[in-house]
């Protein structure tokens, strides 16, 4: 199909804008409609998945509209072997977000728009083969999230502390409007950098151009991929959550709704990290080589301080934030590593913790619409009066600790097998140590929350999901199993591309830890 691309980004814009004139009254035209647009962009990605040719590899499903010709800007669409599971996750989480959110009674219409609006600006982002159409569709999935949480957001109390106390209690720490604010400015500071380096890139490419295949093909000068590389790195790695530009996601998690919770840690972070993947070591390799011993440091970081941060939290949603951030430094320290089982594990790592924290998010969310509290001391015994959720919450636990079987396990395994035959070896073994402090915390938490004795009091009468609650917890819950057991449904795709982009790295890189030739590093 000539046009499979441009659907799956523009079947949610375009529900987004029917909805425009459909009365607020008509709740259930409002829900169909966002349902049917969320799920002709999960079968065009399904689509996608089948008509992808992984023994040719490369980009497929080329499209191609003039935009600003004048510049060297066009809408051009193409997908690789890293796009196509990224297409798929972002498809699932829509889908099963939408579902999560059919109870929602607040100005539901305004969160249906926002909620397709954003999803089709990080669909685009998969498949952009153009610089500046990349940057466009990554602004477009990143502001919806200012309303989505300032409006539709739950806030909490905290107490501000050191010594600037006082200007923060002027924000209202804890509040949805201080998370939603927080996290836009720190975005677009982001934004900022990205940009500085977007014209960089077109200003040496000597084509004047934002095709992302012609740059690739210039080799930028060393000096210039010098000061392009870092500005890449911090500005997409401020969305994924990277040390210390990370503390606007746990507040963004804590305060967002289910859905957008789902949507922001299942796809949104991602998109930081794809960004310095696809943008960072791709086009500026050489820069990239260099910078990567920091890379990998940071991302250790964030391995041990997310884990540890999550297991000093009281609030179960933040320990899922804290998580996440931790999660994503696993992402990071495997494209740090600039081999094939590193890249191929963090590109693996995207899509398990994508629908791990999506179904996390969807259980709590159920929890704490029977229990109204996220607060884990206060809970307890949940497994006697809701055992389907305790049974997929306890999946997803397993998964984020790396429990063979688990899509997260495959994940975290290449990754730190590409780090330790790596020259920073060393990277592997506070990773590992970060698994087992998350081994720690999420035992504790899910025991304390559903494996106790029998609640009493206002808890006993607590129920299960019913009805509409099943979708996410049902489809997120075995994708986890499926791609734990069968590995190669993904690793097949995203095996041919990491091996492609491996070979623009510099020689003294790849001498030191690509595989003999015709070896492939994936999992079986």
């Amino acid at each position: 199909m000539n046009h499979l691309l441009s659907i799956t980004i523009a079947a949610p814009a375009i529900a987004a804008a029917v909805l425009i004139f459909v009365p607020n009254s008509n709740r259930v035209a409002v829900r169909m409609i966002s349902v049917v647009g969320a799920a002709i962009s999960l079968v065009t990605s399904i689509w996608v998945a089948f008509l992808y040719d992984r023994a040719l590899g490369g980009f497929q499903l080329l499209e191609t509209f003039p935009l600003v010709p004048s510049m060297g800007i066009h809408l051009k669409f193409a997908v690789d072997g890293w796009g196509v599971p990224l297409l798929l996750l972002t498809g699932v989480i829509l889908f099963t977000g939408v579902i999560t959110s059919w109870t929602l009674a607040k100005r539901d219409k305004e969160f249906f728009m926002l909620t397709l609006l954003l999803v089709a600006g990080v669909f685009g982002v998969f498949v952009s083969q153009d610089l500046f159409v990349f940057f466009l569709f990554y602004e477009i999935a990143v502001l919806p999230m200012y309303l989505l949480i300032g409006i539709w957001g739950s806030s909490h109390k905290v107490e501000p502390s050191g010594p600037f106390k006082f200007v923060w209690k002027r924000f209202e720490v804890g509040s949805r409007e201080y998370a939603a604010m927080k996290l836009t400015l720190m975005l677009l500071v982001g934004s900022a950098a990205i940009m500085v380096a977007m014209f960089l890139l077109w200003v040496n490419s000597g084509a004047k151009t934002f095709d992302l295949q012609v740059l690739e093909a210039t080799r930028f000068p060393i000096s210039v991929q010098h000061v392009i590389f870092p500005l890449v790195w911090l500005g997409f790695g401020t969305l994924a959550g990277v040390f210390p530009f990370h503390t606007w996601s746990p507040d963004g998690h804590a305060s967002a709704p289910t859905a957008v919770s789902m949507i922001h840690a299942g796809v949104l972070m991602k998109l930081g990290a794809f960004g310095v993947l696809r943008v960072g070591m791709v086009l500026v390799p050489d820069a990239a080589a260099i910078w990567a011993p920091l890379v990998g440091a940071v991302a250790v970081v964030n391995i041990l301080y997310g884990a540890l941060c999550a297991a000093s939290q009281k609030d179960l949603k933040y320990i899922i934030a804290y998580s996440s951030v931790s999660h994503m430094g696993v992402v990071m320290l495997g494209i740090a590593t600039m081999n094939a089982a590193g890249w191929n594990g963090a590109v693996y790592q995207m899509v398990a913790h994508g629908i791990m924290t999506g179904l996390f998010f969807a259980l709590v969310g159920l929890v704490y619409e029977r229990a109204h509290t996220r607060t884990i001391a206060k809970m307890g015994g949940f497994a006697h009066v809701m055992p389907v959720v305790a049974g997929f919450f306890t999946l997803a636990c397993l998964s984020s600790l790396g429990l063979p079987g688990t899509a997260g396990f495959v994940a975290e395994f290449m990754v730190f097998a590409g780090a330790a035959k790596g020259v920073n070896w060393w990277w592997a073994i506070p990773g590992v140590l970060g698994a087992f402090v998350t081994a720690v915390y999420v035992l504790r938490a899910v025991k304390t929350i559903f494996w106790g004795p029998k609640p009493e009091g206002e808890y006993a009468h607590l129920t299960d999901a019913r009805s509409t609650e099943w979708a996410a917890p049902l489809v997120l819950g075995s994708l986890l199993v499926i791609f734990g057991f069968y590995p190669r449904v993904l690793l097949d795709f995203i095996d041919v591309a990491s091996q492609t982009n491996l070979k623009r790295l510099p020689a003294a890189v790849t001498a030191q830890v690509t595989p003999p030739a015709g070896e492939k590093v994936v999992a079986r």
